[in-house]
């Protein structure tokens, strides 16, 4: 097993002094007053974003940067006009502006984290209670000491496979069966159905998984006392209203749990936004919307999963300026990088073998800007 990296965490930047926060609209910025090589920042983005598809990092919907707290940088290309499913070898694509909401996939985790870490700041539950799924009560039944913090670290020890590009027909992955097949009714009661094959919070029982996450979001609702709507509510009153993300819009299961493994909508520019949250460690406008250290806490770097490493619902990647953020299928990205004060958003397509070429662009991105 590959170690994991031992990097000291850089410190998270506050919002410059006579900064905005873009609660309403952004305050914009030019790459080249903050000490930036522009011309090798339009460079890079030229070429992430040219509307057509990369042969190296995939077709790019939207990407943008924010630094030193402004928006600097704000492309749109195009997309995929169907459905993932139906998309033949060649589909058409459209255009996508700065009103089109653009799907999380695993980014949604990270909301998901960030939702438990309210309710931690509420005393609602601590990461070390065991999470008491319903489904888990039974006389002996070993999933019941599985702890808040052994979900969300992906250290539940639960049997999961987690796949989406070499697809079997005859055996589809955990993963498809749970969003799209027998499992989709009820996604938390079809994960949470599963059985230890490891013991839980130990290293060796890591394993990434969608379902892991559900199973977090289905118990939150359960300890918070709300249904679909009241849960809807809380994701908006806790989280999108206070930093503008308006657009924000949460998908649900038919049994009214938050899909919070991969189904969040949002525009590019309130993706940025909640990549500002995260590098500010969960503080907007000087209201901590999350306890102090929780974001210090989910980023730590645990385990390696493959290219990346995972903290607790947030990613790590192993750069000297340790960057972290959400981290999503087809190359879905909120990357932080607090030693430049940076935030890189790029939300689009990409191969299976894609994912090292993209994040190392966004980190040449990054590098455009001096570290502070």
């Amino acid at each position: 097993m590959t170690a994991v990296p031992d990097r000291p965490l850089v410190p998270l930047p506050s919002q410059p002094e006579g900064v905005s926060w873009p609660t309403q609209e952004w305050e914009r910025g030019e790459a080249a007053d903050l000490g930036a090589d522009a011309a090798q920042l339009d460079a890079l983005l030229d070429e992430l974003v040219s509307g057509e598809y990369h042969p190296s990092h995939g077709l790019t919907h939207a990407a943008a940067v924010v630094a030193g707290g402004r928006l600097v940088a704000e492309r749109y290309g195009r997309r995929v006009v169907q459905d993932l499913r139906a998309m033949g070898d060649d589909p058409p694509l459209e255009p996508v502006d700065a009103g089109t909401e653009l799907l999380s996939w695993s980014m949604a985790k990270t909301i998901t984290n960030l939702a438990v870490g309210v309710a931690v700041g509420d005393g609602v539950l601590t990461v070390d209670d065991p999470v008491a799924d319903p489904r888990w009560q039974d006389a002996g039944d070993p999933r019941t000491a599985i702890t808040w913090s052994n979900l969300l670290t992906m250290r539940a020890g639960l049997a999961w496979s987690e796949e989406y590009y070499e697809l079997d027909p005859d055996a589809f992955p955990d993963v498809v069966r749970m969003l799209y097949g027998e499992g989709a009714e009820d996604m938390a009661a079809f994960a949470a159905g599963f059985a230890l094959d490891r013991e839980p919070g130990t290293p060796a029982a890591y394993t990434y998984s969608s379902g892991t996450t559900n199973v977090i979001a289905a118990n939150l609702a359960r300890a918070l006392g709300l249904d679909q709507a009241g849960m809807d509510r809380f994701l908006h009153e806790r989280i999108f209203d206070p930093i503008g993300m308006r657009s924000a819009r949460a998908g649900f299961d038919p049994a009214g749990t938050y899909v919070g493994s991969s189904f969040t909508w949002c525009t590019l520019q309130d993706w940025c936004r909640f990549g500002l949250l995260l590098l500010r460690g969960g503080r907007w406008d000087s209201t901590p919307l999350l306890p102090d250290g929780w974001i210090d806490w989910s980023r730590l770097a645990r385990s390696w999963d493959e290219t990346v490493v995972h903290g607790a619902h947030l990613w790590a990647w192993d750069l000297p300026e340790t960057p972290f953020g959400a981290h999503g299928f087809e190359g879905q990205r909120v990357i932080c990088f607090p030693a430049r004060d940076v935030v890189v958003v790029r939300l689009g397509k990409m191969g299976p073998n894609d994912a090292p070429a993209l994040n190392a662009h966004l980190a040449a991105i990054a590098r455009c800007f001096p570290t502070r």
